[in-house]
């Protein structure tokens, strides 16, 4: 019987009185690791149980769960299934939570993983909640915070870049961003890729000449820019076009941007025409090329659909034991990107249930449009519409389209998915036999799921970074990447040995604090990185390796890791590495072995992860402004000091009367701030 469809009813009452199964929700974690969905859920929810009382204590698998059965209540709300060690198996939702986890006691299941995961199960524990909207929406928040091994999980949760038109006091102005929503403004997308949100963004400045300059340039403009000049922005800075004119433009974008596309291009033709009948062509001439602007933004984007102005299109295609799920993104008429995800699911579930699955998951951090288009249809189809809606404060509808332009979009959605899975099945044959290469090359016990490669980076000892990178069978695994800071004061400026000294003992500290020594190889059993490593990589000689090995041995780890030395070889020549492994002659790989040039590529990534962090360091330390270095000055005290007196020598050179006319500074806070200033006169 699947957990999913259950048959039996059992009506037995929830007892309220049981005072050793009900638990506080505010106790069940720390206040700093608190969930947004459920804290906000958390007032609705009767209770959470946990782990049983005295009657489930040593029981495991189906008898444990037969024995919570009989105080679950037939009310919505959540699960979590745990092993021993207290790690979450699985998350799941349910419209009653007796009817559905009754299907587990039973013992009888569809699939070998559902019997595992019941096998495995130590404790469990129950939410409740009021609707099964609310289930829903904490299911998929749970999933994604606790990346249950039994679920079906997203890969890929880079966060995807918007279009933000601020509105935070200064004349509106148009940016990319990623990341939390913090400044005020409008966000428009998601855009599948920063390249896309840069073309839009350049063809809307023509369009609409809306400034895309820093705050603090802003304010101290004196006179206008190349971009006024170049008919990129109107000029707001300096008062080329008034505030009235400006709010005008800045509402048509808002307008273009939500959707209203036909009625932005119909008014701006409408005054062209009156303006060339006025025989004022210069500015027919302004809206012209506005227009040329707005068709471009249009046309370029490939595939723009007639009858769907805001929709996202998903379609999922399986093959060889692994699913793709191609999802496209449509606004205002226009494509605004795809992008393919590789989620973690079991190869015995049907395709929809890996959808519908990571549907949910997918619009847990993301707003989603009015339309969702699917390959397939999926369970709880019309129950995750009305979660999307209650979200979004508006409809939202879910279909799997038969026909039509909007069959011919998930189609097209479709091929890709079918294109990319073939791409990636042919990377990770190759993969495989790059990583059993290594095995060979290295004499280790079998191909490694996780290397990580180190490497430093800085001038002259200055802004110094240590960077590790990861790569493992679906190549490399970007969120996994990591960079340290230097921080000793005891280092020598240049000495690389103390650096890599540093970076592995805070790596490998940090590992045995969070992870302890690496479990069993069972516990493993599933495809997931590994937290720890199976091969380690330092891009250095027989110096690194033995700081190195210092560090290890210290941990007492050195016999559980092997690290290997890729020095390169005579007048630095690629292709003449020497390689370092303890208990062995320095040696070299073949100049034409495909294992040497694949070694070659993950030094090169670690090499260039390392100096792009060192320059952003490097960035950062010279644009740091004087006012970050004085405590009580944040980012509205700053833009405020800034606009005051237009830069930040200016306000150290300020008297302390001009610095308390300031809004937001108070007495002591001017007091504070000449101080920093004026310490030693």
């Amino acid at each position: 019987m699947s957990p999913r469809n259950p048959t039996i009813d059992d009506t037995a009452p929830y007892p309220a009185d049981d005072e050793e199964a009900a638990l506080l929700i505010a106790d069940e974690q720390d206040d700093d690791d608190a969930d947004p969905v459920e804290e906000a859920a958390a007032p609705e929810m009767a209770a959470l149980w946990d782990r049983g009382g005295r009657d489930t204590e040593g029981l495991t698998g189906a008898e444990l769960i037969q024995a919570l059965v009989k105080r679950l209540p037939n009310s919505p709300g959540v699960y979590r299934m745990m092993n021993e060690a207290g790690d979450v198996l699985y998350v799941g939702k349910a419209r009653s939570l007796k009817k559905r986890v009754t299907n587990y006691a039973q013992g009888r299941f569809h699939t070998n993983r559902i019997g595992r995961m019941v096998r495995e199960t130590a404790a469990m524990e129950f939410v409740v909640t009021r609707t099964e909207i609310e289930a829903l929406l904490l299911e998929a928040n749970l999933i994604k915070r606790l990346r249950p091994r039994f679920n079906v999980l997203m890969r890929d949760d880079k966060s995807f870049p918007y279009i933000l038109i601020t509105n935070d006091g200064l004349a509106p102005g148009i940016f990319k961003h990623r990341g939390a929503r913090s400044r005020k403004g409008d966000y428009f997308g998601p855009f599948a890729s920063a390249g896309a949100v840069g073309r839009t963004i350049n063809a809307l400045q023509r369009a609409f000449l809306l400034r895309s300059c820093t705050d603090s340039m802003f304010a101290s403009r004196t006179r206008p820019c190349l971009l006024y000049q170049i008919k990129r922005c109107s000029g707001p800075c300096t008062g080329e076009i008034s505030e009235a004119g400006y709010a005008e433009l800045v509402s048509e974008a808002k307008d273009f941007l939500s959707g209203r596309s036909q009625k932005v291009k119909g008014e701006i033709s409408a005054a062209m025409q009156e303006a060339s009948q006025q025989l004022d062509f210069e500015r027919a001439a302004i809206y012209r090329d506005r227009l040329s602007a707005l068709s471009h933004v249009q046309s370029h984007q490939g595939i723009n659909p007639q009858s769907v102005e805001e929709a996202d299109v998903f379609a999922i295609h399986q093959d060889g034991g692994q699913s793709c799920i191609e999802v496209f993104f449509f606004r205002t008429g226009q494509n605004w990107g795809n992008r393919a995800y590789f989620p973690k699911a079991d190869p015995a579930l049907e395709p929809a249930e890996v959808l519908g699955a990571f549907l949910a998951q997918f619009y847990d951090d993301k707003p989603c449009p009015r339309l969702i288009l699917l390959s397939h249809a999926v369970e709880d189809q019309d129950l995750l519409a009305q979660a999307l809606a209650t979200r979004a404060g508006r409809k939202v509808t879910i279909s799997a389209p038969s026909r039509g332009e909007k069959k011919d979009l998930v189609a097209h959605a479709l091929q890709n998915a079918r294109e990319a899975l073939g791409r990636r099945l042919a990377e990770t044959s190759t993969q495989a036999v790059l990583l059993e290469g290594i095995a060979k090359a290295f004499g280790l016990p079998s191909a490694p799921r996780r290397i990580e490669v180190y490497d430093n980076s800085h001038i002259m000892g200055t802004n110094a970074v240590g960077a590790m990178i990861v790569a493992g069978p679906e190549g490399f695994a970007k969120n996994q990447y990591r960079k340290f800071n230097i921080r000793s004061e005891s280092i020598t400026p240049g000495d690389d040995f103390g650096m890599m000294r540093e970076v592995m003992e805070r790596r490998f500290s940090r590992l045995l604090k969070e992870h302890g020594e690496e479990p069993p190889a069972a516990a493993e059993s599933d495809d997931s990185m590994p937290a720890w490593p199976d091969l380690v990589l330092i891009d250095g000689g027989q110096g690194q390796m033995s700081a190195v090995r210092a560090i290890l041995d210290e941990l007492g780890i050195a016999d559980k890791i092997q690290a290997i030395g890729v020095a390169k070889g005579v007048d630095r020549d690629a292709g003449r590495e020497r390689f370092f492994v303890r208990g062995r002659d320095p040696f070299t790989l073949p100049p034409r072995d495909p294992v040497l040039y694949f070694i070659q590529r993950l030094r090169d990534e670690a090499h260039r992860f390392a100096i792009g962090s060192h320059r952003a360091r490097r960035k950062k330390e010279m644009v740091r402004n004087p006012l970050d270095e004085i405590a009580g000055i944040g980012p509205s005290r700053k833009r405020a000091l800034l606009h005051h007196f237009g830069t930040a020598k200016a306000v150290s050179r300020a008297a302390l009367a001009d610095l308390r006319s300031v809004e937001g500074v108070s007495e002591s806070l001017a007091k504070q701030i000449y101080d920093h200033f004026h310490d030693n006169g």
